[in-house]
């Protein structure tokens, strides 16, 4: 998809909505990453309680501010808490 962000999901997120990855619209001139947030919540509501605890990643660095411009050919992944054994 033109003008389109790769958002991946792991752990709870990707079980939330049961896919690993979708292609998300974020225009030619980007957005912010809080508001690509805001737009995942509102389309996948059972999405909302893994968001409020990940962690953030674009383009293989971890986010610290949500003001961040997420633009398009961009990876941006959230990774929910999860552990392993």
């Amino acid at each position: 998809m033109r003008n389109a962000a790769t958002v991946l999901l792991f752990a709870t997120a990707r079980t939330a909505i049961g896919i690993s990855h979708l292609e998300w619209p974020v225009g030619a001139e980007g957005t912010t990453a809080r508001s690509l947030l805001r737009g995942l919540a509102e389309s996948y509501p059972k999405l909302r309680p893994a968001l409020r605890t990940s962690r953030f990643v674009l383009n293989g660095e971890y986010l610290s501010n949500l003001a961040a411009r997420v633009r398009p050919g961009d990876e941006f992944a959230v990774h929910p808490p999860y552990g392993g054994g």
